[in-house]
């Protein structure tokens, strides 16, 4: 029996990567169909670098679907198409609009060819999931170390933003970026490994309190030192979005790992005290939940509403199907490529395009979801969960402020909008996942099929049970 042939033949007979393949080809042709309606609408002719641009499309997609096949055979084959098309339309989008000088298409290739690196290098470097959870600690101080990076004189970026300043970039030469893209995952690492360990500590009511038995809060002090540190630091730098972002994760996952309520509850609780003080703080703060409540009438003022007003009258001229790709007017909408290119793209696609793009991500939330509930272990599955948990309720938050049904958060589209550090950690967070996945997916056979060959007549297997031979002895 030669069980160290198993694991090839289950890689190549894979029908998950046979489908994963298809949907990536079928997601290339749709952009690069998307790509020439562009080009006809805004020049009136085909591009003539349209083999080019096929070729690069697909190159990527079958360059990560590549690496999926040998380094996660076993992984769910939704995610990457999903994320190949979203990343596709996101680069259209950006070449159709008319503020090409601010958000360049082709840097946004470039970055998208680096996201896929990354993705490829993590696939390789994490071989199993529990690998991260023994570094916990280790990552939680590479959190902090980026997200206090911003601070740092000469090195951070500080940008004006309603009346205040804004720091969430840093800058190495020409290169700048948003390191607290790539804190946010190692965040959710060490929530995962924290509340997994102490999980039973966390739910189980073990300290008396007069004639009831609560929950013991020794636990939940270090978490929330380190929980509140990352929400100071936020709140140094005015990172009002990724702030609302963490404590939603955080309390999300707490909820997950105890199943108790009562979290929610005071999630809520600290929420709106939160959003009281931050508001009696924060000038910016202030102005958001403002332009939120009265649109119409902060036209035109410093830090108003000219934003989320321009947005939405793009929406509206939309309607259904759209004014086509490349003939909306979009120059007037503020900074349309990174914080309102939902509102680009449902003004050129329509109610129809949108709502391609909400099941587009109602679709990924459920895939992760999926790979939360099949994970091997309660650290996988928590991980799995966070991670799920930011994609979501980043693409929530966005799109909630862009048709006026929360506040602006600030934060930007995963995948479709502009920013390289942006793309580089979501494909990161989409590879976690896909490692995630794979062990969750893998035959239980899998790891015996690992094993050394046994020839016949050798004696490198298990001795053989003598109770047997005794029973038939008496």
């Amino acid at each position: 029996m030669r069980l160290g042939v198993a694991p090839k033949e289950r890689r190549r007979a894979n029908p998950a990567r046979r489908a994963e393949l298809g949907l990536v080809i079928f997601g290339s042709l749709i952009v690069t169909a998307a790509y020439i309606l562009v080009s006809i609408g805004t020049t009136s002719k085909v591009p003539p670098n349209l083999g080019v641009f096929l070729a690069i499309v697909l190159g990527l997609g079958l360059a990560a679907h590549i690496a999926t096949r040998y380094l996660a055979p076993d992984a769910n084959p939704v995610v990457l198409p999903i994320v190949g098309l979203l990343n596709g339309l996101g680069y259209v989008t950006l070449a159709a609009i008319d503020q090409r000088a601010l958000f360049p298409p082709q840097l946004q290739a470039m970055w998208t060819a680096v996201g896929v690196g990354f993705y490829v290098l993590t696939l390789v470097l994490v071989k199993r999931s529990r690998d991260l959870d023994r570094y916990r600690y280790l990552l939680l101080v590479a959190a902090v170390a980026l997200m206090l990076s911003p601070l740092v004189p000469h090195l951070g970026l500080a940008v004006g933003a309603y009346n205040e300043s804004v720091r969430l970039w840093i800058h190495i030469g020409p290169i700048s970026g948003q390191p607290v893209e790539l804190a946010k995952l190692l965040i959710v690492i060490f929530f995962a490994s924290y509340f997994t360990e102490k999980r039973e500590m966390l739910s189980i009511p073990t300290t008396r309190f007069g004639n009831r038995l609560v929950i013991d809060p020794r636990p939940l002090g270090p978490i929330l030192l380190a929980w509140g540190f990352c929400m100071i630091v936020l709140a140094a730098e005015r990172d009002v979005g990724f702030a609302v972002l963490v404590f939603v994760v955080f309390i999300a996952m707490l909820w997950m790992a105890t199943g108790r309520g009562r979290y929610l509850v005071l999630g809520l609780g600290l929420f709106a005290a939160g959003t009281y003080g931050a508001s009696r703080l924060f000038t910016q703060v202030d102005a958001r939940v403002a332009n939120w409540l009265h649109p119409w009438s902060r036209i035109n003022l410093v830090g108003g509403s000219d934003q989320l007003v321009q947005g939405l009258y793009g929406l509206g001229s939309g309607g259904l199907v759209g004014t086509g790709v490349g003939f909306g007017h979009l120059s007037s909408i503020p900074l349309v490529g990174s914080d309102y290119i939902f509102a680009a793209f449902g003004t050129e696609w329509g109610l129809l395009g949108s709502t391609t793009i909400v099941a587009a991500f109602a679709l990924l939330v459920g895939a992760g979801l999926r790979i939360a509930q099949t994970a091997r272990s309660e650290f996988a599955k928590l991980a799995a969960a966070g991670f799920t948990i930011i994609l979501g309720m980043q693409a929530f938050f966005i799109i909630g402020g862009i048709v006026n049904l929360l506040p602006s958060t600030g934060l930007t589209l995963p995948f479709m909008a502009y920013g390289g550090s942006s793309l580089v950690a979501n494909y990161i967070l989409v590879a976690l996942l896909m490692r995630i996945s794979d062990e969750g997916s893998r035959p239980m056979f899998s790891r015996a099929a690992t094993a050394t060959r046994i020839e016949p007549g050798s004696r490198t297997g298990p001795e053989p049970d003598p109770a047997p031979a005794a029973a038939q002895a008496t």
